[in-house]
C-alpha cells in the first residue's frame, strides 16, 4: 500500500518562499542600523534654535500621525481602512518619514539628508512592499483597496475623520508612545549640543 504525502505538506512545498529575500533582511537589520544611524545623526548634526524649532514642528506632525495610526490599526486581524488608512496606505511609515524630515530640518547637515535618503530608498521600500504582498494574500479586499489609496502619499492633506475610532487601548499595545520618547530623547540631545558645545547657539 502506497502512503501519499500530506496534502498540507505538498502545498507548503509548492508555495515555499525563498528562505532570503531583500525585504526580508531590510526587515531585520531596520532596527540596527536604525542605532546606528542614530548614533551618526547626534555626532553630524548642528542645530540651532531656530532649525530645532522648525524641525521639532514638522516631527510632531509625523508623531501625530503615527499616533492615530496605531490607535487604528488591528495587525494580521482585519484590514484597517478607517482614520488616516482612509487616506493613504501605510500611515504609519509616512509618520516615520516626515518624523525624519523634521530632524533633518534640525541637524542641517547635508550627510544626515543624504543618508535617510539611501536607508528609505534601501530599506524601508522592499519592508514596505513586502508588507503589501503579505497583505495582498491575507485580505482579498486589499487589492480594491489599493487602487482607492495611495501608498505614501496623502490623497488629502486633511485628514478629516482621522480620530474617529481611535483606540487608546490599541496606542498603548503597539508601544507607540515609544516613538514620542524617543524624539523627545533626541530633542534633548539636540538642545544640549547647543548648549554646551562649542559654535552652539
Amino acid at each position: 500500500m502506497t502512503v501519499s504525502s500530506p496534502p498540507t505538506l505538498k502545498n507548503e512545498a509548492q508555495t515555499a518562499k525563498p528562505a532570503w529575500t531583500w525585504s526580508r533582511i531590510a526587515r531585520r537589520v531596520r532596527v540596527p542600523l536604525g542605532f546606528l544611524f542614530a548614533a551618526f545623526y547626534i555626532w553630524r548634526a548642528r542645530p540651532t534654535w531656530a532649525s530645532l524649532a522648525a524641525g521639532a514642528v514638522v516631527s510632531i506632525l509625523g508623531i501625530t500621525i503615527r499616533a492615530l495610526a496605531s490607535g487604528q490599526v488591528q495587525k494580521d486581524r482585519v484590514l484597517t481602512q478607517t482614520g488616516p488608512y482612509a487616506y493613504v496606505r501605510n500611515p504609519l511609515y509616512l509618520g516615520s518619514i516626515v518624523i525624519a524630515i523634521g530632524f533633518a530640518i534640525a541637524a542641517r547637515d547635508l550627510w544626515i539628508v543624504a543618508i535617510l535618503v539611501i536607508f528609505f530608498a534601501a530599506v524601508y521600500v522592499p519592508v514596505i512592499r513586502g508588507e503589501e504582498n503579505f497583505l495582498r494574500g491575507r485580505f482579498p479586499e486589499y487589492s480594491d483597496y489599493t487602487r482607492q489609496v495611495p501608498r505614501l502619499i496623502p490623497r488629502s492633506l486633511w485628514f478629516r475623520g482621522a480620530t474617529s475610532g481611535f483606540s487608546r487601548e490599541l496606542y498603548l499595545r503597539h508601544r507607540e508612545y515609544n516613538s514620542l520618547l524617543g524624539a523627545a530623547a533626541i530633542l534633548a540631545v539636540l538642545i544640549a549640543k547647543i548648549l554646551w558645545l562649542p559654535g552652539g547657539r
